[in-house]
């Protein structure tokens, strides 16, 4: 049983897609929808950079959900259906589409929204987020609560056993790593984000995103997509619309849905996108499975001889 990952926010790089785009026409489509769906040549900024125009959220957001679906068009031909998808926060969005719960053109709009909301929720330098890691989620839950001191201070990933990130307030922020380096925590580290996602600083972020999600027209996916906020299957349009908005303050589960899917008897896990971050968090969580990474043309003829003798 295979099961699609998609990547999020930080998997970017000058570069990503390029030589699929160059070789395959199902990839180089996707590229020029996106380009039309934004009115602007986005594909250069993923081929050519300027990486600081990258990074800038509403733009990283359709860049990333736009590699991994080029990267799934020349995959999905070539290998047996998946039974389940997942996506890490912004990936989510491209496990929807890969479910066909929305038009490819929709998401990259609203992802771009959605990048647009979440960095203009809070001015810059007000939120933070720091990675604890080798610290139990119970330990990390008491870290943030005992560092609020009245600010926002909660887990906003749960990525593995041995990493957890958190987000809020700046300065609750730091007093939490402090904490967490004091009560026995491997490392605590602040990020380099703009923005303090997947927190209650965010409210405002998920008020407009509504909107935006209400107006689409949403299909029932083919695939079950586990979902972030819940840890639980989607399966039906209602609920996607309902998980992907709540998604925006609510902490990503993502060790949970890897072990909901795990539970599922998903023996083999292909990342389809930029980097290969998950496939590093799956060895966290569980080594006995086999994880995949399909970046770029090279890892794509990988991946397809490696599931040819699997099958």
């Amino acid at each position: 049983m295979i099961a699609l990952l998609f990547p999020g926010q930080g998997s970017q790089a000058v570069g990503m897609g390029k030589d699929l785009a160059e070789k395959y026409p199902a990839a180089r489509q996707a590229f020029e929808e996106a380009d039309e769906a934004l009115g602007y040549k986005l594909s250069t900024v993923c081929f050519e950079g300027p990486e600081d125009q990258l990074r800038l959220t509403e733009i990283t957001q359709p860049a990333i959900l736009t590699v991994s679906i080029a990267n799934l068009r020349v995959l999905e031909t070539r290998m047996p259906k998946p039974s389940y998808v997942a996506g890490h926060s912004l990936g989510e969005y491209s496990a929807h589409v890969a479910a066909g719960t929305f038009r490819f053109a929709d998401a990259v709009r609203t992802v771009r929204n959605r990048g647009k909301y979440m960095q203009e929720a809070v001015p810059v330098g007000v939120g933070a987020m720091a990675a604890i890691l080798g610290m139990d989620l119970e330990k990390v839950t008491a870290v943030c609560h005992d560092a609020a001191q009245g600010e926002v201070c909660e887990p906003a990933n749960i990525n593995s056993p041995e990493q957890i990130v958190i987000s809020g307030n700046t300065a609750a922020v730091e007093r939490a790593a402090k904490l967490a380096d004091e009560r026995g925590a491997k490392r605590a580290k602040l990020l380099p984000v703009s923005a303090p996602f997947h927190c209650s600083l965010m409210k405002p972020a998920q008020d407009r995103l509504q909107g935006d999600l209400d107006a689409l027209k949403l299909q029932k996916p083919v695939y079950p997509v586990a979902c972030n906020v819940e840890a639980e299957l989607v399966t039906d349009d209602l609920r996607a619309r309902d998980t992907l908005v709540r998604q925006v303050t609510g902490s990503v589960k993502w060790e949970q849905c890897m072990h909901l899917l795990i539970g599922k008897g998903v023996q083999t896990f292909i990342e389809v996108g930029p980097g290969k971050v998950l496939c590093g968090l799956m060895r966290q969580i569980d080594r006995s499975r086999t994880c995949f990474s399909v970046s770029d043309d090279a890892t794509l003829t990988r991946t397809l001889d490696a599931i040819a003798q699997h099958t």
